[in-house]
């Protein structure tokens, strides 16, 4: 989610020493590689589709095992009254990093994700864009992911985050408003033994077909942040790449007004966006995004084309 600046840190403080122990309490079985195998990269999951042992983005968002079996790690999640989407404990092995990127995923549009340090050490430092920050133990942090962003653990330690991922609700945004207040108090979330809270989830997913309304937000968007070279072929380029994009919403809207989520008109459905995405990559060569310079197509496919039309997972 784009943010109006890189990090903010929330006016909250959770009790380090009971995750360490819930944490230590998992299986090293537990620990799983990271998704797009990162170097040094590995993560428990606490909260997933359909609650297993997977990284899909999409689908019934269900707290996993390890999490049933971690009273206060729910307690802390449940304590912000939000609904969490895709959540885990991430690992980074000592000098292990994760290397500069930009999130353009569909999932990342309206979402934000939550740091909550519970091992680390001065020395590791959070990087995004021109600005770094120590997320230190016990606090909680949000940043802005489409900005270019990476994470370095310079030292002999591992470092353990909790990391959960959500579109917020108004008090959210109201408690992450009050974090930017001088000296704002903080608010102690100790561990309740008695309490056993309620742990919002998603659970809507993907459209089969991706509605229009949907369709012209995300791609009107990606046009506000096209940037190109200031040579004549490049912006020549961009004007027609700009032209591909309404034609593409206009067309989508006529497939759509005419058949819906129907799935015989899935073959439809493919060859407009297949005929559309050869000729947007053709026509991108030059075009990046204005924020964090990633290649225009690369959010375009990541972003929009990728989760346009999803068939039921098996």
């Amino acid at each position: 989610m784009k943010l109006a600046k890189p990090f903010y840190r929330l006016p909250l403080h959770f009790d380090t020493r009971r995750l360490r122990e819930e944490t230590a309490t998992l299986p090293p079985s537990a620990w799983a590689k990271h998704p797009k195998d990162f170097e040094g990269n590995s993560s428990i999951r606490l909260i997933s589709a359909g609650g297993g042992e997977n990284d899909y983005f999409n689908g019934m968002m269900l707290p996993t095992p390890h999490l049933m079996q971690s009273p206060y790690i729910r307690q802390v999640l449940a304590s912000f009254g939000v609904v969490w989407s895709r959540s885990r404990l991430m690992k980074l092995a000592p000098f292990a990093g994760v290397r500069q990127h930009a999130d353009v995923h569909h999932h990342w549009f309206d979402r934000v994700r939550v740091h909550i340090p519970i091992i680390t050490h001065p020395d590791v430092r959070f990087y995004c864009e021109s600005e770094s920050v120590h997320m230190a133990e016990g606090e909680a942090w949000i940043f802005d992911n489409w900005r270019l962003h990476r994470v370095e653990n310079p030292i002999d330690a591992e470092r353990v985050h909790l990391v959960a991922d959500t579109s917020g609700n108004a008090a959210f945004w109201r408690l992450v408003a009050r974090g930017e207040l001088p000296s704002p108090a903080q608010s102690e979330h100790s561990y309740d033994a008695a309490h056993d809270p309620e742990l919002l989830t998603e659970r809507t997913g993907l459209r089969p077909v991706m509605q229009p309304a949907e369709v012209d937000l995300l791609l009107l968007d990606l046009q506000t942040e096209l940037a190109a070279p200031p040579d004549a072929v490049a912006q020549e380029q961009l004007a027609h790449f700009c032209g591909l994009l309404d034609a593409f919403r206009r067309d989508w809207r006529h497939l759509y007004q005419l058949f819906g989520e129907s799935q015989s008109a899935l073959p439809q459905y493919t060859k407009l966006r297949d005929d559309f995405r050869r000729a947007a990559k053709e026509r991108s060569q030059f075009l990046t995004m204005r924020t964090n310079k990633v290649a225009a197509h690369s959010v375009l496919e990541g972003r929009v084309l990728a989760s346009m039309l999803v068939q039921p997972r098996v």
